[in-house]
């Protein structure tokens, strides 16, 4: 297990540029240091993704799903009967505590709740269920794949004190209840999942997954390989449609390094609908984005995806696809799918842990999940539960 203090040292030494001995020097204040470096970008009150700095006013409502949030809750209540006192009180918020926005897909950051590093064995079997019952089965693999790749990562470059498979944590916002709100995140390098809870609605944005390298070749995870489906589908996509069709997706021929907007600490991004509409897409084509967007959708449980895609489905006509970079077999690229209730991304980017280069690459991808319009976190639908029963 790493102590404490060599993860901070790494930290200090790759947030802010310092040496090794200044690191060790100031490796104290590392917690303080890192926060004012995130502070101001996070402090803003939210909004949520707008194409104008507007939000579209109910496109989200208070109902009933269906879909039961029971095992969920079950799980979440067991994980947290889990903990001892000093674990709960890093690790549980109120629903409505900002720390839902400090996540980070980059490694240094410091991190509150607690770290799969620390926890016992059985408070880890408590954390992956809770993930298995929040998660479509592709959803889990998914999200283990990652984490494991980052140990791959950890055997490749070399650097085990900055990169693991257990350097993951877990918080809880709010209470878990049957019908008051509250929520779970799970936040590391390459990976966060927040996950909102009322009732049994579910909001699962914002999600960023991703991974450098991509699959393992050798070592403890060989043969893990993650993002082929959403890269070859959204490449498949891109060549379905005719040239004309092309040409009014491609935001910009060619792809220098990294073209992700809506990752860490932008929560109030403005970004206009481009690239091509798909009430011009034909039956075949429309059915063809949706099936990319289900990829991503379906991390979620399948009962929770279905709702979700029904909400999807509604503004298809007013969904857009843009494109950046090339078509070519073994090209690098960048889509973008957004609509007034989803907005998506994937980015080849650049080589950062594993050599260096200013060439994007395959090895290297991320991918972001939101709800724009307000309700990333699940906020609006809280706002909306707070005006109904006054707090």
């Amino acid at each position: 297990m790493l102590s404490k203090r060599l993860l901070l040292k790494s930290l200090l030494v790759a947030a802010l540029g310092v040496t090794a001995a200044a690191a060790t020097t100031d490796i104290f204040r590392a917690p303080l240091l890192l926060r004012d470096v995130s502070a101001a970008l996070w402090a803003e009150p939210f909004r949520g993704v707008t194409t104008d700095g507007k939000v579209v006013p109910a496109l989200f409502e208070l109902a009933q799903t269906g879909v039961s949030t029971a095992p969920v809750q079950r799980a979440a209540a067991a994980f947290v009967r889990s903990l001892d006192d000093d674990q709960r009180k890093k690790t549980l918020f109120a629903v409505t505590d900002d720390e839902w926005r400090r996540w980070d897909n980059r490694h240094f950051p410091t991190r509150q709740g607690i770290g799969f590093f620390e926890m016992s064995p059985q408070q880890r079997q408590r954390a992956f269920e809770l993930m298995r019952e929040s998660l479509s089965a592709k959803g889990l693999r998914l999200s283990r794949h990652i984490m494991n790749l980052n140990g791959t990562l950890a055997e490749l470059s070399g650097r085990p004190e900055e990169y693991s498979e257990w350097f993951y944590w877990i918080t809880l916002m709010g209470e878990p209840s049957a019908t008051a709100p509250w929520g779970w995140q799970l936040e590391g390098h390459h990976l966060t999942i927040n996950y909102f809870v009322l009732g049994d609605q579910v909001v699962m944005t914002p999600v960023f997954m991703g991974s450098e390298p991509v699959r393992a070749d050798e070592g403890r995870f060989r043969g893990t390989v993650v993002f082929q489906d959403e890269q070859d589908k959204g490449l498949a996509l891109m060549l379905a449609l005719d040239a004309a069709q092309q040409a009014e997706a491609r935001l910009r021929k060619d792809k220098g390094g990294d073209d992700v907007l809506s990752a860490a600490y932008r929560d109030n991004l403005v970004l206009d609908f481009a690239g091509l509409r798909a009430s011009k897409l034909d039956a075949a084509r429309k059915a063809q984005l949706l099936g990319l967007i289900a990829e991503y959708v379906g991390n979620m449980k399948e009962g929770h995806a279905k709702v979700k895609m029904s909400e999807v489905q509604k503004h298809l006509d007013n969904t857009w696809f843009g494109w950046i970079g090339s078509t070519e077999p073994g090209g690098v690229f960048y889509y973008r799918i957004h609509s007034p209730v989803i907005l998506i991304e994937f980015d080849h980017q650049r080589p950062v842990a594993i050599g260096r280069s200013g060439s994007a690459t395959r090895n290297h991808i991320h991918t972001v999940v939101r709800t724009p319009n307000g309700n990333d976190y699940g906020k609006d639908l809280l706002r909306q539960h707070h005006q109904r029963h006054r707090h």
